[in-house]
């Protein structure tokens, strides 16, 4: 395995700048011998202008042929074998399980987008037929479908390094949406980022796609991701990290002459609710199940649970000591990196001195120890700040004296990825009115479960109200993402030879399309 360092300007290696940087051995806590060069403006504005003439080649590729490329992508990453485990393992401090886990994430993702082509229906076609003898006025024939967008800046996130990183779901779905990637790779782990990246050039010069359908910067300062977002050629920005990372983007895209979506996933504390009944019930087995889904990956995901809801009586009371005790059994872990973990520090410091709380486990900076803090609900309602996510293996206990009370706590909270509720049968027949305000407050709603664990299929939703995400219209993961990097557009009174085949009155390629209104 050969680490170059390099920025990937679509099929070539480049270093022009002399700026460098170093990723780290985070069990070791020392920096890696190979340097990465931060890409210059000549090379940001190199890639992305590949990026927009490979898009008028790559827009028109078959669904087979991305579908084909796609499937090409996951079997190159399959290739790469323990080069890619054992780099990966050294630039996070992941387990060897988790790592090889979510490499099949992603090529299992790439493989559901290329089924997705190869079954060709997801484009939305939509086919009102002319009616020229309607009254008082005839219809014109009207076609509609999606299309790409156009080149898109996608950021790495710092958590995953496979599923969220170089071909993870916001690459793969725009590649199959039809649209470039300019990939910015992660500083935590450049050299992992490197060998996808690769992975991706040879798969697109297999499946003989253009030069500039993928590339990918480098870059520890601000100013590379700023560049891209603000660049008229970029259409989209998909990101994952933290509130204050997005927000960044966002405003920056919002500020552009041509202003750009940006679907970022940023913050979330993924509230859940247990009900009186269940926790007399199986308070044991629920405080056991619930640590292992506040510390799963050390806290590190963005599904982990930051704060749960309970009534106040004997079994809450049993269930917050037993989950207090289950917590401290937990090991410390590394953090994913440096900058991780003095925020963790700083956020339990800041938890354990708000007024009303209480540490219900020790605390010692040096570590990252798993945490657990609890408030009364009228003193959260006071102190709010301890509903806002502390990135790692922590969560907060709201007690509450009634419903009336916990109902207020979540009025207080803010947007969220998931929402979970335990309870019996009989409670939750009896839940509606919370149901529906959890609905309001995040995308993704569980019933007697956890919300770690982020299933990729078609169904799935992984977005929420602002701030968990930019857009709660969209989701980052599943079969539906590819609409985040597409757009409608309309055919009116177009001969059949000038139409896409999707449109086509003969429907050459056997898709499902909405025909006068009815799925034909």
């Amino acid at each position: 395995m050969t680490i170059h360092g390099k920025n990937i300007i679509g099929n070539n290696l480049s270093a022009l700048g002399t700026s460098s940087f170093n990723a780290y051995d985070v069990a070791k806590h020392t920096p890696l011998a190979e340097k990465f060069f931060e890409a210059t403006t000549t090379e940001i504005n190199a890639a992305i202008s590949l990026a927009a003439e490979a898009f008028s080649i790559y827009k028109n590729k078959s669904g087979k042929e991305k579908a084909a490329f796609l499937e090409c992508i996951a079997t190159e990453i399959e290739g790469l074998d323990m080069d890619l485990i054992e780099t990966a393992i050294k630039e996070t401090g992941l387990p060897i399980a988790r790592i090889t886990g979510e490499r099949g994430r992603t090529t299992g993702q790439l493989r559901l987008f290329a089924a997705q082509l190869t079954e060709g229906s997801w484009v939305n076609a939509i086919i009102d037929k002319a009616l020229p003898d309607r009254k008082p006025l005839p219809r014109v024939d009207i076609r509609q479908m999606q299309i790409a967008i156009g080149p898109v800046a996608v950021f790495g996130a710092s958590n995953f390094p496979l599923a969220f990183s170089v071909a993870g779901g916001d690459t793969a779905s725009a590649l199959a949406a039809g649209c470039p990637v300019v990939f910015k790779a992660h500083p935590a782990h450049p050299a992992s980022c490197e060998l996808v990246g690769g992975a991706i050039i040879r798969a697109a010069k297999k499946c003989n796609m253009p030069d500039g359908v993928f590339s990918m910067v480098h870059g520890i300062s601000h100013q590379v991701g700023q560049a891209l977002v603000t660049h008229p050629i970029i259409k989209a920005v998909g990101f994952t990290g933290s509130l204050k990372g997005g927000k960044a983007l966002y405003d920056a895209a919002v500020r552009r002459e041509e202003p750009i979506p940006v679907y970022a996933e940023m913050s979330s504390v993924n509230p859940v609710i247990f009900l009186p009944e269940i926790l007399a019930k199986k308070s044991a087995e629920l405080a056991e199940a619930f640590a292992g889904s506040i510390v799963l990956g050390a806290g590190q995901f963005c599904t982990n649970p930051g704060v749960f809801l309970l009534i106040k009586n004997a079994d809450s009371d049993n269930f917050i000591k037993l989950l207090a005790d289950a917590i401290t059994t937990k090991p410390s872990v590394p953090l994913l990196t440096n900058g991780i973990f003095d925020a963790y520090c700083k956020g339990i410091s800041d938890q354990r001195n708000t007024e009303g709380a209480v540490g219900l486990t020790e605390f010692d900076a040096s570590t990252a120890q798993p945490h657990l803090l609890q408030i009364d609900a009228q003193m959260l309602i006071k102190n709010p700040s301890l509903t806002e996510e502390v990135f790692g293996p922590s969560s907060v206990a709201i007690v509450a004296k009634d419903m009336n009370e916990l109902t207020e706590c979540i009025l207080h909270l803010k947007g969220q990825l998931t929402a979970s509720i335990h309870g019996t049968d009989d409670e939750l027949k009896n839940s509606g009115s919370l149901i529906n305000l959890l609905k309001e407050k995040a995308g993704r709603l569980n019933i007697n479960g956890f919300p770690t664990g982020v299933e990729v299929g078609n169904a799935i939703v992984h977005s929420g109200p602002y701030p968990a995400t930019t857009d709660s219209r969209s989701t980052s993961v599943g079969s539906q993402s590819i609409y985040r990097f597409t757009r409608p557009i309309c055919f009116q009174e177009f001969p059949e030879h000038l139409l896409p085949d999707e449109l086509k009155e003969s429907n050459p390629l056997q898709i499902s399309r909405l025909v006068n209104g009815i799925k034909m």
